[in-house]
């Protein structure tokens, strides 16, 4: 997430062409032509002993004997140059550099030079960058671009070339266009931070093989995606396709489940990719959801009506009043509805006058209006009269508007025509509502990610209690825990199992039937078979003495047959008494090589194949980020209705959920826990067969997960002046109704000194921005006083840090009615701590003038006060070598 000389390589102000070349082919001639040809305003400066000038340019034979130190520079030698050349560009006080090609053995050294002297790398094996917006085309592409509002950013080089093609047929412009090649420095997460503060991208797209780190990307996309719509197509769904690519990715629900995590939306394959392109180089943002379909025939119409339900889209609803002008508009035996079927005799006026009316009504949020060729419908006259309609229409701007020409020959220009006046076209209906359908699942999931989790009810964790039980089985040697074995572990975090009693042999497991009662579930218990339900299988419901004799008998008979050598220690009896019908989940947790732990909700079977018949999601879980894993699950087949006695109750499952995702989260010896089967009656879980693997962990625990969890082990119990204990603790994303409740009983004055305007209101989008934090980027602790039953903010104290974690920005703000306590001094100086401990190097602060108590805590604790007098504001600056103590 670094942006340190990020500038260089983006907007750089001088460029050097380490062998810049007369000959036509050669990868410096390339590389000058391109640069000479986009307009570059800046000095070109081409490196090479064999010639005077290259295009008319002066050239230098070496490095060293530039005039100046560039900006970037660009080697376009023969790749066995690639080290030594770098070594004089740092020598010489370049900031950047794009490597095109250069072998997997020189990768490190490479990487070794550029961190010796800072120097910012693209590359190698890159295609280069594009920037329209500065006249910038560093690139080996053969093909110019145009000036647009999308950045696009790709892992390969082919598949740049193939958008930069498709792009110029449409005249479809880029604000940025940059090939990664092998990410060997700059990767994606450094480019999210950086285009999400560039002013000329309104929206990205991303083509990925590959990632570096996992946790990075997360964090760079979640803190993106709330300001500009990302989107992503990943290859190698595929073990076949990985291969291929030279990636191993793993499973690829995983790639979703850390794409939803992060925001951003996920697209099939390149025609949606294509699609995306357009929709978002036009498509006004949209506010809502609901769709009206105009057309001048029925099955184009339904076309786009099977599309738009076939991935959950909606309808708008015309009121009557609607309905009724509609049918005095049109003439008789003109349907009126939505889809809205104007006949294959649609003049212009008709369009126009339905298109008025409709965004008149403001019954929908979003129109696509159809076109199908016609001898009496004339298409390029419709598209002109409804352009000037559009554009003198008052809600004009404010509604999402999609043009559908059917058609290649007669309809190029009513395309061309929509494309002018910056309205979004497609071909086909279901291009038009495939490209509208990623607008509208892009807000959906942007609107989950800001829901305020519920409070699960009081959950138990006894971290310490898991830890010592993990670390006792480590210590004598034992990796594999069945289910009793696991029991205890469960149990320290609210988990249960049901009751086991162990038998020697068969005849033994009857009897101990016989004395809990009927049903029962038999299993196997053998250090020798990882998985017991995957080799035996789990016997359910056995009802007598016999049935459990013989069952007993199979099991042991087939493990003999299929495992000779495997030890039986005994069988496990465990009482099925009020589980009959009950439905047979599993939940697994395995951990994946980028994205560290995932967690897995399917159905139970023998025959479980992960990528197909499981939904996935990230730890850590709350309890909406776990009842979306269950819906997910639901929606996708992945758990089926059955016909259990009593329905699955969603928010239970939800609960059990965020249980194993505290477990695991605690838990670094945890390497794999599955649940198999789970049994599910209504509100009642039952753990029946769990196996849990584990493996010796050192460093950092929090490392190894994609995302940072909650920081426990930052609360602190704190007693203010007036001998009252509260809590200092990080934000939580479950906070945002007591963070609602604080602000309400902070002054207007208070306020304006915190936000530097006036405040009315607080929305739900801007108090999910304040409690759902990234831990990683951010900090806020909050001061929690408990009343009676309930809790209350008192105080909070925030911290934001920049991309290259140098410098943040923090903030104080205490309950107007509870000044003088001491609180905001000592919440600021745990701030301080914190920041100092994470790295920072300085934390900044503005306020105002008039705001005595702030700049009088300033200086006590150490910062620097700068009184600006011309902008009315007092700057606050403490550097974090400096202990406050």
């Amino acid at each position: 997430m670094s942006q340190r000389g990020l500038e260089a390589l983006l907007r750089p102000k001088s460029i050097a062409v380490i062998g810049a070349s007369v000959k036509p082919g050669r990868a410096g001639h390339f590389m000058m032509r391109n640069l000479l040809a986009g307009g570059f305003s800046g000095p070109v400066l081409p490196v090479t002993p064999k010639y005077q000038a290259v295009n008319g340019v002066l050239a230098w034979p070496t490095i060293a004997s530039l005039p100046f130190a560039p900006d970037l520079a660009v080697i376009c030698t023969h790749a066995k140059r690639n080290l030594e050349l770098l070594l004089q560009l740092g020598e010489k006080g370049c900031k950047a550099c794009i490597i095109l090609s250069a072998p997997a053995s020189q990768l490190e050294a490479l990487k070794t030079c550029a961190a010796q002297w800072q120097i910012r790398l693209l590359g190698p094996n890159s295609l280069g960058l594009l920037a329209p917006w500065q006249g910038l085309n560093a690139s080996f592409s053969p093909v110019p671009i145009e000036k647009g509002r999308i950045a696009f950013i790709s892992q390969s080089a082919a598949v740049s070339n193939t958008i930069l093609d498709w792009a110029q047929q449409r005249n479809l412009g880029f604000s940025w266009f940059i090939a990664l090649g092998d990410s060997l420095d700059t990767d994606v997460d450094d480019l999210l931070d950086f285009l999400a503060r560039d002013g000329k991208t309104s929206a990205i797209l991303l083509y990925l093989e590959h990632l570096s780190d996992a946790r990075r990307f997360v964090s760079a996309s979640r803190s993106a995606s709330r300001n500009k719509p990302i989107l992503v197509i990943k290859s190698g769904r595929s073990h076949q396709a990985q291969a291929l690519l030279g990636t191993h990715s793993g499973l690829d629900a995983a790639w979703d489940a850390a794409i939803q995590r992060a925001g951003l939306l996920r697209v099939q394959d390149t025609h949606e990719l294509f699609s995306a392109v357009e929709s978002l180089s036009h498509m006004r943002p949209l506010r809502g959801e609901r769709l009206m379909i105009i057309s001048n025939g029925a099955a184009p119409a339904a076309l786009a009506l099977d599309a738009l339900y076939a991935r959950n889209g909606k309808l708008a609803t015309l009121s009557d009043e609607t309905l009724a002008a509609l049918d005095r508009m049109l003439p008789e035996g003109v349907g009126h509805g939505n889809p809205l079927d104007l006949k294959d005799d649609a003049t212009p006026q008709r369009y126009v006058g339905c298109l008025n009316l409709l965004l008149a009504s403001h019954e929908l949020d979003a129109l696509m209006i159809i076109h199908a060729p016609s001898a009496v419908a004339p298409g390029t006259a419709s598209a002109e009269r409804i352009i000037d309609a559009i554009a003198a229409h008052s809600r004009g701007k404010q509604v999402t508007l999609l043009t559908n020409w059917c058609g290649e020959y007669s309809s190029q220009a009513a395309r061309r025509a929509f494309t002018q006046a910056g309205i979004p076209t497609w071909r086909t209906p279901e291009g038009t509502i495939t490209a509208f359908m990623h607008l509208v699942e892009y807000r959906r999931n942007q609107k989950q990610l800001r829901e305020t989790p519920a409070l699960p009810a009081s959950l138990t964790q006894d971290s310490a209690q898991a830890h010592l039980l993990l670390s006792q089985a480590l210590e004598r040697g034992v990796t594999s825990l069945d289910t009793h074995e696991v029991q205890p572990i469960l149990q320290a975090y609210g988990l249960a199992t049901l009751p086991t009693w162990i038998a020697s042999d068969s005849s033994e497991a009857a009897a101990v039937a016989d004395r809990i009662g009927y049903p029962v579930a038999l299993k196997l218990r053998s250090p020798d078979i990882a998985h017991k339900s995957e080799v035996q299988g789990v016997m359910l419901y056995l009802r007598s003495a016999a049935e459990v004799q013989q069952a007993a008998e199979a099991i042991v008979d087939r493990v003999r047959q299929t495992l000779p050598q495997a030890r039986i220690d005994g069988l496990l009896v465990q009482s099925m008494a009020n589980r009959a019908g009950a439905q047979e989940l599993r939940v697994v947790v395995q951990q994946h090589a980028l994205f560290g732990p995932i967690i897995l909700l399917g159905e139970g079977g023998v025959e479980w194949q992960a990528d197909k018949q499981a939904s996935v999601a990230l730890p850590p879980l709350n309890m909406t980020l776990a009842r979306y894993l269950v819906i997910q699950a639901i929606k996708s087949g992945k758990i089926r209705s059955r016909s259990a006695l009593a329905a699955l109750d969603i928010a239970a499952l939800s609960q059990l959920l965020v249980q194993v995702s505290n477990l695991v989260v605690d838990c670094p010896t945890i390497q794999r826990l599955d649940i198999h089967p789970l049994l599910a009656a209504g509100s009642d879980f039952t753990l029946l067969d769990v196996t849990m693997e584990l493996a010796p962990f050192s460093g950092d625990s929090e490392a190894r997960l994609a995302i940072r969890p909650y920081p426990q082990q930052l609360e602190e119990s704190v007693t203010l002046k007036d001998e009252q204990c509260c809590l200092f603790r990080p934000i939580l994303p479950e906070d945002e109704p007591l963070l609602r409740e604080f602000i309400a009983q902070v002054t207007q004055e208070d306020l304006y000194y915190r936000y530097f305007s006036e405040i009315n209101e607080f929305t739900h989008e801007d108090l999910a921005n304040m409690t759902q934090i990234d831990y990683d980027r951010e900090m806020a602790f909050v001061a929690v006083r408990q009343r009676q039953e309930s809790s209350e903010i008192i105080g909070v104290t925030r911290a934001i840090s920049d991309a290259d974690n140098i410098d943040a920005e923090f903030s104080v703000l205490v309950r107007s009615d509870l000044k003088g306590l001491g609180m905001g001094r000592r919440l600021l100086e745990k701030m301080i701590r914190y920041t100092r401990d994470h790295g920072l190097q300085q934390l900044n602060g503005i306020t105002m003038q008039h705001n005595r108590g702030m700049i009088t805590l300033a200086r006590k604790l150490g910062f620097g006060v700068d009184v600006q007098l011309d902008e009315g504001i007092v700057s606050l600056n403490l550097p974090l070598h400096k202990d406050i103590s």
